[in-house]
């Protein structure tokens, strides 16, 4: 099989790019091919995640248009209407012009413009203070700004553990499920295989998410017949294109897939060889009830896990690949019984409670039709499977004449992560692929590098110590293997401000960014001094619970000073959270800055191999912004952090580019790997080669590396991958990554909660880590659901992005909002009928937090006890640039003033984040409501409505109109 480079990716005669672009002559004297651009830069997109190349043109010094690059693996040409529109964000009317100080109310908006030179003397004497006496009141929290590498290293060389990004309110549970289990996870992590499978499931996803290469990817599916399954309440985007779509009830998903996993262990449709060879499935547990190490992993004198070997009738290492081990039945080892994973496994879901007629009614999913699904992946995986002639060696030598695969692949994103029950969910579904030997293998899901990692991952997250003027023994995120790791003090109370990695969320992989307003507020664990936040929306739409945040964000104590003493905040628009800033350092647009979209952090690999990318300044801005990564890497300097001066004191970089090309995390090993070494031939690890930007600029702003054949399937195993990931340093050794289906790190903790070991949870906190700390993933109904009288609240509510926005950014875009200037809630048509509901009608969507109006659409395409809504449309007036008019502040609504941030409180009176409790994933999906009709009077605008904010100083007027292109044409007519 040729596996095409992405540089012929778009093969056919049609697609590949023509010699000569120009329009042959007509005749008729008209200019059918005009010039549009001086020069075409090539960098990164930014108008979502995806990190699709593109092709910027240039005129006169201004962007003129913009187009995908053909010969970027990530979108292969591609583009998208957001990417398209990046123009319309570039100019926006919204944009920051100068720094700004707070000279007004907080949140009233009312500032005056300083110098750069006073905003960085202001936070460095700011930050100094901190520094010197206490770290841990700094919090900094970053939203989408794809640099965590830098951003996470300066909170580490300043000395804080209160650091995080997005990840925590966003996927947190998709990634701690993922590589808690398999070593990886889906979304920018893994992919399917999109030119083999031939049965693909979608759980969850929304078509904002990774939209670029899932469109390129459905359409191969779709072009070869390939069956695509949607397991989502609402059918829009790649649900609406499903040859069976499954209208799940919200947070049910966890239970349709252990139906799926009960009918295949039924009918002993799992893949044992895979098991054996590539899982814990055979490791014996530890089964002596009351016992310190109960249900933990036989081990021999070494530490090594133990298997049962049924030929020789004794305990073997579980790795020995002579060994034949037994994946049932019960045995005693030095004097203990134990039995395997597997076993385990089939006691549990084999039980009646996960039969399709068991859980049908709560799905909403017929029993008929599960019991379907699992036929036709039984089918697809077993009858179908596929065989490549590919000769490959594995970890421990065995030569494999050909690769095997079978062809099921599945993906999943935040409609499964976001609820607090998406832990156990997420693991659910990566077990459910390992059972059918589906990760890794052509046809199945499969890695991108540098995925897959041990599981869990290292290294532990960083804090247990912290002292002033002292950077961190590590980073502040990381992954904990059991109660030892956790950052918590001697009492029980959390380390950190957001509570991560304590009894409340203990595998809090990406932080509690959604937490940090309210603790910081409440001074719970601690008060800090300083929230410092980058390009996160935390006063509007990346907020819980909007109208409690805007009241914390200004709360004054008895004294009259603020409960949050001093927010620094960084973003290049004028959105709804700069007006709670004492300080606002304007960043730049991602046309006019450095970036890198690194190894180190998010890269753009697929399963075929690795790749990396930059942005750089196609423009120079017209305002006096700087790139933040920038700002922070001087704030940095004038601190005197490790690592950013010299040993005379002197900053180390010039700026983020000087840091993308010298900084090195370990010798040999930088931000980028492409074109390492002096001479730029090395890749991964090698010296600094001080024109490593320039050649991603003339390779199209990206590097990418194509595995050989024999390296691109059974990762986890095969030597010839796994020797290249040592040499590129995405693991230590070239052991093999086993797949872990019961995980003992969980098991730790509930042995804590039963009172072993040295570090034990506070009595209260037992019972909640007995529960949901299981080593096997399990369903339990969301918190919200299992409190609110369902009467009452009889309906699940949810929000998604459209394809054409992305978080706030979208919404301020001229040409974006003419697709979507407003969002309605929409409501199945039987739902609507039955509470006299036509289109159009405005209602009141009222939860157990308060209530929030807007206006319905009635659809066929929903779950029927479900209704839904486009997120982050509806706007504050003043903010974005928008005129006091916009339908976007007048008819827009935002669901998050209805979304609690905190559970209610428990039997001890104590409320927690509205979280899952073994992440502390933010559950923004477990909302219930009921929908009222307003009265007439009532209806034509939304509600709550908020005071409008004031423009910052110079803010030109928001415009009636925007014309963009009309100077490029009157120039070219005008030299006509």
């Amino acid at each position: 099989m040729r596996h095409p480079s992405p540089r012929d990716a778009n093969s056919a005669p049609s697609q590949r790019p023509l010699a000569d672009t120009r329009a042959p002559d007509e005749g008729d004297g008209a200019d059918t091919s005009p010039g549009i651009s001086d020069s075409i830069a090539k960098t990164t997109c930014y108008m979502c995640a995806c990190r699709c190349g593109i092709d910027v043109h240039i005129k006169d010094g201004k962007v003129r248009y913009i187009n995908g690059n053909k010969d970027h693996p990530v979108n292969r040409g591609v583009i998208c209407g957001k990417g398209s529109s990046g123009i319309m964000q570039h100019y926006s009317p919204a944009r920051l012009k100068k720094p700004l100080l707070r000279t007004g109310p907080r949140g009233s908006g009312v500032f005056r413009e300083i110098e750069w030179e006073e905003a960085l003397s202001i936070a460095t004497e700011r930050l100094s203070a901190i520094r010197r006496t206490d770290p841990k009141k700094l919090a900094f929290f970053t939203g989408r700004d794809q640099s965590q590498s830098l951003t996470g290293w300066w909170a580490s060389q300043f000395g804080t553990p209160n650091f995080a990004a997005h990840g925590g309110f966003c996927s947190v549970n998709m990634a701690a499920g993922g590589l808690y289990s398999i070593g990886g996870s889906f979304w920018e992590f893994g992919e399917p295989d999109w030119d083999n499978t031939r049965y693909f499931m979608l759980f969850g996803v929304a078509e904002d998410h990774d939209s670029n290469p899932i469109k390129i990817g459905l359409g191969k599916l779709k072009a070869r017949g390939a069956k695509v399954v949607s397991i989502n309440p609402c059918r829009t985007g790649y649900n609406a294109i499903a040859d069976d779509w499954i209208g799940i009830r919200p947070g049910t998903d966890g239970l349709f897939v252990f139906a799926l996993i009960h009918e295949l262990l039924k009918a002993g449709r799992v893949d044992l060889d895979y098991l054996l060879r590539y899982t814990n499935a055979h490791v014996l547990v530890v089964q002596e009830p009351g016992a310190s190490d109960d249900g933990l992993f036989v081990r021999d004198a070494d530490g090594n896990p133990l298997a049962w070997d049924r030929v020789a009738k004794t305990a073997v290492k579980a790795t020995d690949p002579e060994a034949k081990p037994a994946l049932t039945g019960s045995f005693e080892v030095g004097g203990r019984r134990c039995t395997p994973v597997f076993q385990l496994i089939a006691d549990r879901y084999l039980d009646d409670s996960y039969a399709p007629d068991a859980v049908a009614e709560r799905c909403g999913i017929a029993a008929d039709t599960i019991r379907r699904i699992a036929a036709e992946l039984a089918h697809v995986a077993f009858e179908e499977a596929i065989e490549l002639q590919v000769a490959w060696t594995d970890w421990a030598g065995r030569q494999h004449e050909t690769i095997k695969g079978r062809p099921v692949s599945m993906h999943a994103m935040r409609g499964i992560s976001a609820h607090s029950n998406g832990f156990h969910s997420c693991r659910a579904i990566h077990l459910l692929q390992v059972l059918l030997g589906t990760v890794d293998v052509p046809g199945g899901f499969r890695f991108k590098p540098p995925y897959p990692r041990s599981v869990p991952p290292g290294p532990k997250p960083a804090g247990k110590t912290v002292k002033p003027m002292t950077p961190l023994d590590g980073m502040p995120l990381g992954f904990v293997c059991g109660p030892d790791d956790l950052l918590v003090e001697e009492d029980g109370t959390p380390t950190r401000i957001d509570k991560a990695y304590s009894w409340d969320a203990p595998l809090a992989a990406h932080g509690l960014m959604h937490t940090v307003i309210r603790n910081a507020w409440a001074g719970d664990p601690y008060p800090i001094d300083t929230l410092m936040m980058y390009m996160s929306n935390m006063a509007w739409n990346s907020s819980m619970n909007t109208v409690e945040t805007i009241r914390m964000l200004t709360d004054s104590d008895e004294a009259g000073n603020y409960k949050i003493p001093f927010i620094i905040y960084s973003d290049a628009y004028y959105s709804e959270t700069v007006p709670f800033a004492d300080l606002v350092l304007p960043d730049t647009t991602y046309l006019e800055r450095h970036d890198c979209i690194s190894l180190l952090d998010r890269p753009i690999s697929h399963a075929d191999g690795p790749g990396d990318a930059i942005r750089h300044p196609v423009v120079e801005p017209d305002r006096d912004v700087r790139p933040f990564q920038s700002v922070l890497i001087e704030l940095g300097a004038r601190l005197g952090l490790p690592g950013f001066v010299d040993e005379d004191g002197s900053a180390r970089y010039a700026d983020y580019a000087d840091y993308i090309v010298n900084h090195e995390r370990t010798p040999g090993i930088g931000p980028l790997a492409g074109w390492r070494g002096k001479d730029g031939t090395s890749i991964g690890r090698g010296e600094v080669n001080p024109n490593q930007l320039q050649r991603y600029i003339d390779n199209g702003g990206f590097w990418h590396h194509d595995f050989a054949r024999d390296q691109r399937y059974y990762k986890m195993a095969n030597r010839s991958y796994l020797d290249f990931a040592v040499q590129m340093g995405f693991i230590p050794k070239a052991e093999p990554i086993v797949f872990q289906l019961y995980s003992e790190p969980l098991q730790r903790f509930r042995l804590a909660a039963r009172g072993h070991g040295r570090v034990l949870p506070p009595e209260a906190e037992r019972q909640r880590i007995e529960t949901y700390m299981d080593p096997l993933p399990f369903w339990y109904m969301p918190f919200e659901e299992a409190v609110v009288d369902l009467e009452k609240y009889p309906l699940h509510a949810l929000t998604q992005r459209p394809m054409h926005m992305y978080h706030s950014w979208g919404s301020q875009n001229a040409w974006l909002r003419q697709i979507t200037s407003q969002n309605r809630l929409f409501v199945h048509h039987r739902t609507g009928a039955s509470l006299g509901l036509v289109d159009d009608d405005w209602v009141w969507i009222e939860s157990i937090n308060g209530r929030v109006k807007g206006q319905i659409k009635l659809v066929d395409g929903v779950n029927e006890s479900t209704v839904w809504t486009w997120n982050a449309i509806g706007k504050r007036r003043g903010s974005w640039g928008l005129k006091d008019d916009a339908a976007e502040s007048n008819r827009g609504f935002l669901l998050n003033h209805i979304i609690g941030d905190q559970t209610s409180a428990d039997a001890q009176g104590k409320r927690y984040s509205n979280s899952d409790p073994v992440t502390g994933q933010a559950a923004w999906f477990d909302l219930r409501v009921r929908i009222v009709k307003c009265k007439a009077e009532e209806a034509g605008f939304t509600e709550p409505q908020f005071e409008r904010f004031s423009q910052p100083p110079h803010f030109e007027p928001s415009p009636d109109k925007l014309s963009f292109g009309t100077e490029f044409r009157r120039a070219r007519e005008a030299a006509q």
